[in-house]
């Protein structure tokens, strides 16, 4: 186990603190160049004459680079320490950003959106480095806190509509570029190394794969690809669902939009806590739940309907209407926020000597969720010209999660519980 885990010294608690402060403040900016499709991209798609299939390829292509190099990231993380790698991650993405900007034709937001992507691979930076300056006891809530740096998918959505409508569209990677150079700085001047929370130099790049092949990791893929994955892909998606469902203009559409996004990224410290308090299992069952009921009822599209009655036909309308769809979303964003931390939680209890690794190949998973469910959610409106088919696609996919859960987790809870009564060995 590194040897930040167990220090107790004053100045190394300052550290950890200044380390998880600055950290989160740099993950927050990397989140929210990330999602800046989703709002730019709705004029962008206007200017460009897109269907709803080009429009959600345009928004996922930036999740795809920040999916991709997750693992590698993760790896290097473990290899040479938190603070170079995240530094040369932010630096490498603000010409990207800037050249955002300049783009007209279609590849080209297509193209450099996969170098603005990069700097979603944050993620896989933050989390070893932020676990290892903290107590096995605290990693949860280290965790948590830091990746409620997903709220700023929510600040891009206060933040760029306002650009867009006094400056146009363009500004706002130009300001976003200046933001990341900034925070690049700042996290440069505050954050700290200890060279004990580094793997060895002599683990292999095949030896930290190997983890592929353990099929916790693969059903942690499961889990994370929607609580992270369906966060993303809806946080994407949801400006312009209230634009084309509602009519609304695009400042309400980012604001109602934001009742997602924010809950879903800054009460993932919650998250992280109660998961320390209750354990991961616990916390991701009813996550799941939460997550089942919430897409079931926005599932359901808007339908009239006739019924011939005594006294002739009679029209009845069934939907959502804007206030009920926001309150849903507000409460399944809470629930993926929880899940989000949760589900880090299993990694640092069962890996916590390859918490990078791990923590990069499960990132990759829930980045390609986020990559691959706009596309389906755009393919699916073109084919049947139903905006809840987004939904009713989510749902199918919960449904294989907690049906994964119950026979790996749930069912084997009695067993495990009569194993360990008989003093034989349980396993986990």
């Amino acid at each position: 186990m590194a040897g930040g885990f167990m220090n107790n010294d004053p100045q190394h608690k300052r550290q950890a603190w200044s380390v998880l402060i600055v950290s989160t403040l740099a993950f927050t900016v990397c989140f929210m160049v990330w999602m800046m499709f989703g709002v730019i991209g709705i004029p962008i798609r206007k200017m460009l004459g897109l269907n709803a299939t080009e429009f959600g390829l345009l928004t996922a292509m930036p999740v795809l680079t920040g999916s991709l190099v997750r693992v590698p990231l993760g790896i290097w993380t473990d290899k040479y320490g938190g603070r170079i790698v995240m530094a040369c991650l932010m630096a490498v993405t603000v010409p990207a950003i800037w050249l955002m900007s300049y783009a007209s034709a279609y590849w080209h937001f297509i193209v450099i959106g996969l170098f603005v992507g990069l700097a979603g691979g944050a993620f896989s930076v933050g989390t070893p480095y932020v676990a290892r300056w903290f107590p096995k006891n605290r990693q949860g809530m280290a965790m948590g806190v830091y990746g409620a740096g997903n709220s700023g998918a929510a600040v891009n959505k206060f933040v760029a509509p306002v650009l867009l409508v006094a400056f146009g569209w363009a500004m706002v990677p130009q300001v976003y570029a200046a933001i990341m150079l900034g925070t690049l700085v700042l996290f440069w001047l505050f954050s700290h190394s200890d060279p004990s929370h580094r793997v060895p130099s002599n683990v292999k790049f095949t030896d930290q794969l190997k983890a592929l092949k353990d099929p916790k990791v693969l059903k942690y893929c499961q889990y994370y690809s929607i609580v992270f994955g369906g966060y993303v892909a809806l946080s994407l998606w949801m400006v312009q669902y209230y634009v084309g469902e509602y009519g609304l203009d695009i400042r309400i559409a980012a604001l109602l939009a934001a009742c997602f996004s924010l809950p879903g990224g800054v009460l993932r410290a919650i998250g992280g806590l109660l998961s320390d308090k209750y354990g991961a299992h616990s916390v991701t069952w009813w996550v799941m739940w939460v997550c089942w009921i919430c897409l079931f009822l926005l599932s359901y599209p808007q339908t009239d309907f006739t019924v011939l009655t005594v006294n002739g036909p009679t029209t009845f309308h069934i939907g959502l209407n804007v206030y009920a769809f926001t309150a849903l979303m507000g409460v399944l964003g809470v629930a993926m926020a929880f899940g989000k931390a949760s589900v880090f939680k299993y990694i640092s209890d069962d890996y916590p000597g390859n918490i990078g690794t791990i923590s990069g190949i499960v990132g990759l998973a829930g980045g390609l969720g986020g990559f691959i469910l706009p596309i389906m959610f755009g393919l699916l409106m073109d084919l049947t010209g139903i905006r809840s088919s987004a939904f009713m696609l989510m749902y199918g996919v919960v449904w294989v999660s907690l049906i994964w859960m119950y026979l790996t987790e749930v069912r084997q809870l009695p067993l495990l519980g009569k194993s360990s009564s008989s003093g034989s060995p349980s396993k986990s």
